[in-house]
Formats: C-alpha cells, structure tokens, sequence
C-alpha cells in the first residue's frame, strides 16, 4: 500500500495552488493523508481527485472556519497510523508528540506544524512529518511517501522540486 503524505499547503495565502510535482508523486498513492493546515477544502477536493483522502485541522485551518476533526486514527496492514497537526510547544517536541501518539494507541505519528520533514523513532513510536509542500518557513518544500507492506513502514521524505532527492527510512 502506498500513502502521500502531505501537511501545511496554505492555499491560497501561501501558494495559489498544491505544486504539480506532489500531484505527480501522488498520483499512483493508494490513499492521501494531510496533516493539516489546507485553509481551503479544495486542497482536499484536488487530492480526493488521485486517492481516498483523510485530513485533520490545524491551527490555521480553524481561522479559515474549515470543519475538520483534530485527530484520525486508522488500521492498515496491522499498523495503527495516527493523523493530528501536531500543536506542541516548543515546535515538532517529541516527546509531546509521543504522548498525542499514546493518547491515539498508535504505532506511527504523523503530524505537521513545523513545515520542516522529520522521520525518528522515539520509544517504538514512528514519528512521522512531510513538512511543508508549498512555502515553508526555514526548509525546503517536501512531502512523504510511505510504502506499509507485511507489517512494516518505509517512509520517504521527498523534496519538492527535485524528484532526485529524496531520505529514506527503513526501521
């Protein structure tokens, strides 16, 4: 099974519109999960358009008055995948992150809020964070693949922009 992973597009304060790269990279995914911050349903309507897409609210999303639930918790393959933006004080703090992550009884955190990509392993919780696809602050545009086959996760941290670039992470 292949899932894009996508957080922090701002659309249309950021950027007009999810760069063509992550629909390309997206096109073949078997499922979409956005980790927040969209400001505009047409973010998720652009991706239901490649695959089944799941979202959750992030700060700026409840500015922008979108309706969307703050966690989503779903089984694939035997793996419990957690989906929250990721509101901690100080930014992407793993061990916050670790607790929103036990609070879901998950096995992998996917979460966004920092617009920078992140994959670590912290207590035998995936932590998981595609940064941001669009106009990040201090990183570079990037999104995640991740491949769930037999009970494991290979995620993949993609620059967006350069197809050539690319982390892998095998646990």
């Amino acid at each position: 099974m292949i899932i894009g992973v996508i957080s922090d597009t701002h659309i249309p304060e950021r950027a007009p519109h999810i760069p063509d790269m992550v629909l390309n990279t997206f096109k073949n995914a078997d499922m979409i999960l956005h980790a927040g911050d969209l400001t505009t349903l047409e973010v998720k309507e652009e991706l239901e358009s490649l695959a089944p897409t799941y979202c959750v609210q992030g700060n700026m999303d409840r500015l922008s008055g979108l309706n969307l639930p703050k966690s989503k918790v779903c089984e694939l393959e035997g793996i419990k995948i957690g989906l929250n933006h990721g509101e901690v004080y100080p930014r992407g703090d793993t061990l916050q992150l670790k607790y929103i992550a036990q609070e879901l009884e998950v096995d992998v955190l996917i979460s966004g809020h920092t617009h920078w990509a992140f994959i670590k392993e912290v207590d035998g919780i995936l932590m998981l964070n595609p940064g941001s696809a669009t106009i990040p602050r201090l990183s570079e545009p990037s999104i995640m693949l991740l491949e769930i086959e037999k009970g494991q996760v290979d995620a993949q941290i993609i620059k967006v922009g350069d197809p050539c670039k690319a982390v892998n992470f095998k646990p």
